[in-house]
Protein backbone atom coordinates (compact mmCIF):
# COMPACT_ATOMS: atom_id res chain seq x y z
CA UNK A 1 0.00 0.00 0.00
CA UNK A 2 1.39 3.75 -1.00
CA UNK A 3 1.13 6.39 1.23
CA UNK A 4 -0.51 9.31 -0.56
CA UNK A 5 1.91 12.27 -1.10
CA UNK A 6 0.37 16.09 -1.42
CA UNK A 7 -1.22 17.10 -4.15
CA UNK A 8 1.21 19.04 -6.55
CA UNK A 9 -0.02 22.58 -7.52
CA UNK A 10 2.54 22.58 -10.29
CA UNK A 11 2.73 19.79 -12.68
CA UNK A 12 5.86 19.11 -14.35
CA UNK A 13 4.43 16.66 -17.55
CA UNK A 14 8.23 15.69 -18.41
CA UNK A 15 8.50 13.83 -14.63
CA UNK A 16 4.90 12.34 -14.71
CA UNK A 17 4.35 8.96 -14.87
CA UNK A 18 3.31 7.25 -18.33
CA UNK A 19 1.51 3.91 -19.23
CA UNK A 20 1.23 2.39 -22.72
CA UNK A 21 -2.31 1.42 -23.22
CA UNK A 22 -2.00 -0.17 -26.41
CA UNK A 23 0.40 -0.07 -29.61
CA UNK A 24 0.42 3.31 -30.81
CA UNK A 25 -1.20 4.93 -27.29
CA UNK A 26 0.69 6.46 -24.97
CA UNK A 27 -0.78 8.14 -21.54
CA UNK A 28 0.97 10.71 -19.58
CA UNK A 29 -0.94 10.85 -15.97
CA UNK A 30 -0.60 14.07 -14.74
CA UNK A 31 -3.02 14.48 -11.60
CA UNK A 32 -5.01 11.75 -9.99
CA UNK A 33 -2.62 10.07 -8.18
CA UNK A 34 -2.79 12.08 -4.80
CA UNK A 35 -6.51 11.08 -3.99
CA UNK A 36 -8.27 13.86 -6.40
CA UNK A 37 -11.88 13.30 -7.78
CA UNK A 38 -10.52 13.78 -10.97
CA UNK A 39 -7.48 12.66 -13.43
CA UNK A 40 -5.87 14.97 -16.10
CA UNK A 41 -4.03 13.20 -18.40
CA UNK A 42 -1.95 13.66 -21.95
CA UNK A 43 -3.48 10.93 -24.23
CA UNK A 44 -0.70 10.73 -27.44
CA UNK A 45 -2.15 9.03 -30.53
CA UNK A 46 0.78 7.94 -32.41
CA UNK A 47 0.85 8.72 -36.53
CA UNK A 48 -0.40 5.68 -38.70
CA UNK A 49 -2.25 3.94 -35.25
CA UNK A 50 -6.14 4.08 -34.33
CA UNK A 51 -7.49 3.80 -30.65
CA UNK A 52 -10.97 1.24 -31.42
CA UNK A 53 -13.72 2.55 -30.64
CA UNK A 54 -14.63 2.04 -26.34
CA UNK A 55 -16.47 3.54 -24.22
CA UNK A 56 -15.83 3.80 -20.23
CA UNK A 57 -18.03 5.25 -17.01
CA UNK A 58 -15.67 8.23 -16.75
CA UNK A 59 -16.71 11.43 -18.04
CA UNK A 60 -14.16 12.98 -20.65
CA UNK A 61 -13.76 16.75 -21.66
CA UNK A 62 -10.55 18.02 -23.32
CA UNK A 63 -8.79 20.22 -25.62
CA UNK A 64 -6.76 18.49 -28.84
CA UNK A 65 -3.03 19.89 -27.41
CA UNK A 66 -1.26 19.38 -30.61
CA UNK A 67 -1.64 17.17 -34.10
CA UNK A 68 -4.59 16.53 -35.88
CA UNK A 69 -7.28 13.48 -35.53
CA UNK A 70 -10.45 12.17 -37.16
CA UNK A 71 -12.33 12.12 -33.62
CA UNK A 72 -15.75 10.13 -33.51
CA UNK A 73 -18.08 10.54 -30.38
CA UNK A 74 -21.18 8.59 -30.54
CA UNK A 75 -22.46 8.76 -34.40
CA UNK A 76 -20.79 11.93 -34.87
CA UNK A 77 -17.08 12.30 -36.68
CA UNK A 78 -14.93 15.42 -37.32
CA UNK A 79 -11.36 16.13 -38.00
CA UNK A 80 -10.08 18.30 -34.65
CA UNK A 81 -7.00 19.69 -34.57
CA UNK A 82 -5.03 21.80 -31.65
CA UNK A 83 -7.16 24.02 -29.98
CA UNK A 84 -10.65 22.14 -30.56
CA UNK A 85 -12.84 21.21 -27.55
CA UNK A 86 -14.60 18.06 -26.96
CA UNK A 87 -16.79 16.29 -24.29
CA UNK A 88 -17.78 12.43 -23.95
CA UNK A 89 -20.49 11.71 -21.65
CA UNK A 90 -19.72 8.76 -19.66
CA UNK A 91 -20.64 4.81 -21.42
CA UNK A 92 -20.58 7.22 -24.85
CA UNK A 93 -19.00 5.17 -27.18
CA UNK A 94 -15.53 6.77 -29.00
CA UNK A 95 -12.43 6.47 -31.18
CA UNK A 96 -9.41 8.42 -33.34
CA UNK A 97 -7.07 8.05 -35.80
CA UNK A 98 -4.38 10.55 -35.98
CA UNK A 99 -3.95 11.97 -39.31
CA UNK A 100 -0.20 13.30 -40.15
CA UNK A 101 2.99 13.15 -39.55
CA UNK A 102 3.06 14.12 -35.82
CA UNK A 103 1.24 12.11 -32.41
CA UNK A 104 -2.11 13.58 -32.01
CA UNK A 105 -2.06 14.78 -28.64
CA UNK A 106 -5.46 15.55 -26.29
CA UNK A 107 -5.32 16.69 -22.67
CA UNK A 108 -7.68 14.79 -21.00
CA UNK A 109 -9.63 15.25 -18.15
CA UNK A 110 -12.01 12.29 -16.30
CA UNK A 111 -14.17 12.19 -13.56
CA UNK A 112 -13.89 10.10 -11.55
CA UNK A 113 -10.39 9.18 -11.70
CA UNK A 114 -9.27 6.00 -14.19
CA UNK A 115 -8.51 3.75 -11.79
CA UNK A 116 -8.05 1.46 -14.24
CA UNK A 117 -4.91 3.64 -15.21
CA UNK A 118 -3.27 3.75 -11.83
CA UNK A 119 -3.48 -0.09 -11.89
CA UNK A 120 -1.47 0.00 -14.90
CA UNK A 121 0.85 1.95 -12.77
CA UNK A 122 1.12 -0.41 -10.05
CA UNK A 123 -0.20 1.99 -7.89
CA UNK A 124 -3.02 2.09 -5.32
CA UNK A 125 -4.85 5.34 -3.88
CA UNK A 126 -5.99 4.50 -0.96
Amino acid sequence: MRVLEKTPYFINWRKAPKIRQMEGLETTILTGLHGEKMMMVLNATMPGHKVPQHSHPHEQIGIVYKGKAALKIGEEERVVKQGDFYCIPANVLHSDMCIGDEPFVMLDIFCPVREDFIRKLGKTTT
